[in-house]
């Protein structure tokens, strides 16, 4: 008897094993039948198991359910040269329900096909034809009639009860981690359901799906340090997208209302478990509405993905719950560090020497420029920040870090803009956007004075951009949502490259 756990019996010689595939691959070619490209499954596995898994024996005996499916063989038991058992796996089911077994026999699968089955290997992609039935073990099963090698593998799979142990191989090679892991197949399939919910929850509110540019002649829509290329053809020096913000604002101008673009930015920074430096966002911008109307829509949009991706709102990060049901709290700067880091009096947090001398506590050393309302926030982010579990907006930012945000027609220094935090990280930012072209140039003018200060993250000058807001831009209000991170929430990863397929890693050795 040979078994599944042929290839592990003993440590993996892989060179070895890959020349034997090899060997059968070439005689497959000799016989003209390698990579056939005629059998189209008709049948998944967890299809057939949802809708037949219930019936009895006898009852799928006398329905006679002839099935033609394709999957990988991940299992396979051979006792003798009569009769073999094998599990093919395909995408059907992020769960065990996209795995389906076999049951061929040297009466009905016929001599030439069990022979060749002998010689098939784990990872094989196989065709089956046949009809369902149940075994002793009432496990659905398929009694093959017909057999074919699809596709042969020439690598082992990694041992199926360890898996793909070594977490940077998973993401080097995700295409394994997906063969052998649920887990991730779930994930990822729950991120697209999320990503699909997104997109619904637009269009059923009138936003209008767009593309803008991934290269700019001028980076912007966000504070950030961009990647830098270039065009040939146009001899000129070009940036990758860090935002999409200014380009979807200038659809507004042009008179398209509500406009959303799910979209991928790239951003030259640190790499950690929370930051890649290429990451899809949602923004959208809709006219004759404000930060608060963003506050209460985006909520939603977050709640409706969640409950479509995962099944509830109610959601479980690290052993902890986390409750997007509830309605999500709003607290100013300064009212977070209160709340989270009480101590400070009311001096201490309006006097810009104290909280310098604070933040060199932290490590951190604020630019020379930096006003009250950034020294403010600083202090935020190093005493409150991770501390914000359950959904809270972070509201009315100050200018100075603010610069296309609407400022505040009744609070002089601070902008209609919040945050959205969770698990102690930034989710999604948003405000009421800046319409006044003057005020706008004016903002842009600052920003380029804090770069050439030494402020490599501020923003450039955009004429055009300015040019555009000239024409006449209609009151809006803008929100980015980050899909990585909260995907990491709603899957309970907890790291970024969890729920990206294919995160960026250092180049192998």
């Amino acid at each position: 008897m040979t078994t599944d756990l042929q290839e592990q019996a003993a440590p993996l010689d892989e060179n070895k094993i890959i020349a034997e595939r090899r060997a059968k691959l070439a005689v497959l070619r000799s016989e003209g039948i390698a990579f056939p490209n005629d059998f189209k499954p008709q049948h998944k596995a967890a299809d057939l198991h949802a809708q037949y898994a219930a019936k009895t024996r006898e009852e799928l005996e006398a329905d006679a359910v002839t099935v033609v499916l394709a999957g990988r063989m991940m299992l396979k038991r051979e006792a003798g040269k009569k009769a073999a058992f094998a599990t093919l796996q395909d995408a059907s089911g992020p769960k065990a329900d996209g795995r389906i077994q076999i049951y061929a026999t040297l009466d009905l699968t016929g001599e030439a096909a069990m022979a060749a089955l002998h010689h098939y290997d784990l990872g094989d992609i196989l065709g089956v034809t046949g009809t369902l039935f149940k075994t002793k073990t009432d496990e659905l099963t398929i009694k093959v009639s017909e057999l074919r090698l699809i596709t042969k593998s020439l690598r082992p799979l990694p041992d199926k009860f360890h898996g793909l142990a070594d977490q940077e191989t998973k993401y080097r090679q995700r295409y394994v981690d997906l063969i052998m892991n649920e887990e991730t197949r779930r994930t990822f399939k729950a991120r697209t359901a999320a990503i699909s919910s997104m997109r619904r929850f637009m269009e059923k509110n009138e936003f209008m799906e767009v593309e803008t540019p991934m290269l700019h002649a001028i980076p912007g829509g966000a504070a950030a340090k961009p990647f830098i290329t270039h065009h040939n053809a146009l001899d000129m020096q070009m940036y990758l997208r860090i935002a999409p913000e200014l380009y979807l604002k200038r659809l507004v101008v042009g008179g398209f209302d509500r406009v959303f673009e799910i979209n991928r930015n790239f951003r030259n920074e640190g790499v950690s478990v929370r930051h890649n430096p290429e990451f899809t966002m949602m923004e959208f911008y809709a006219a004759y509405t404000d930060y608060r109307w963003l506050m209460d829509f985006t909520e939603a949009i977050i709640r409706q993905a969640a409950v479509d991706a995962h099944g509830t709102a109610t959601l479980t990060y690290g052993g902890r719950e986390l409750d997007l049901a509830k309605p999500f709290h709003r607290l100013t700067i300064v009212e977070a560090i209160n709340k989270y880091a009480p101590g400070y009096t009311a001096e201490q947090l309006t006097d810009a020497e104290f909280i310098k001398a604070e933040l060199l506590k932290f490590g951190v050393k604020p630019f020379a420029t930096a006003g009250l309302g950034a020294l403010q926030l600083a202090l935020f982010e190093e005493t409150a920040e991770a501390q914000l579990w359950e959904p809270t907006y972070i509201i009315d930012y100050p200018v100075e870090v603010s610069p296309l945000a609407r400022a505040s027609d009744t609070v002089p220094g601070i902008t209609e803009r919040f945050e959205l935090f969770m698990v102690g990280r930034e989710i999604a930012n948003g405000f009421s956007e800046l319409n006044d072209a003057e005020d706008q140039s004016a903002r842009f003018l600052a920003q380029v004075a804090a770069k050439d200060a030494g402020d490599e993250e501020a923003m450039f000058y955009d004429a055009d951009y300015i040019r555009a807001l000239e024409y006449g831009m209609p009151p809006a209000g803008g929100c980015g949502i980050g899909i990585d991170r909260l995907m990491m929430i709603i899957t309970d990863s907890p790291n970024i490259r969890d729920v990206l397929l294919f995160p960026h890693l250092r180049r192998e050795d």
